[in-house]
């Protein structure tokens, strides 16, 4: 009796090991009774869309800037006037050399050349190389040569920082 039941577990143990095999077998050489192929088929991604430039170009952000933040929109006007107050200790929005601006992206300490980027619906981007509207980039919400509201893509960010108003300070004289 003891002797059958080791046969017979070693028996089943055999079997599961010969089926594990033989499926293992089936899908290395074409499937189930040559169903199928060896090779998965890759589905081949569209190339990425050239980059739309951007209806503001990166000089007329170059800067000093007063910055400060809102999150709820009835605050805007207030928070405008903030940031006009900012002016003693300016944001520097600089040139860079590739043509785009230098500034921080969020939550880094140093400021990198970020590219000013447009989009098919008419939208404006700052951010890292790449396509328009990615986790890094911020929405240009508002500009009129004098008032800069972004807005950051990235969910956490722009609930972190809120919409980001930068308020040109006028020149030294």
């Amino acid at each position: 009796m003891i002797r059958s039941r080791n046969a017979r577990a070693i028996a089943n143990l055999g079997v599961a090991s010969m089926l594990a095999m033989s499926l293992g077998a089936c899908s290395s050489f074409g499937g189930l009774g040559g169903f199928g192929t060896s090779q998965p088929e890759v589905a081949q991604e569209p190339p990425p869309a050239p980059e739309m430039p951007a209806s503001i170009r990166a000089d007329e952000l170059v800067g000093r800037w007063g910055l400060a933040s809102y999150m709820n929109p009835a605050d805007r006007t207030r928070t405008e006037n903030a940031a006009r107050g900012q002016c003693k200790q300016p944001y520097i929005i600089g040139a860079g050399t590739s043509g785009g601006v230098i500034m921080h992206l969020a939550d880094e300490a140093t400021p990198q050349e970020l590219r000013l980027k447009g989009s098919p619906s008419g939208k404006n981007y700052i951010g890292p190389a790449g396509p328009a509207g990615g986790e890094k980039d911020r929405e240009i919400v508002s500009f009129d040569g004098r008032i800069l509201v972004t807005r950051f893509i990235d969910k956490d960010a722009a609930v972190r920082y809120g919409n980001m108003v930068y308020v040109r300070c006028a020149p030294r004289a």
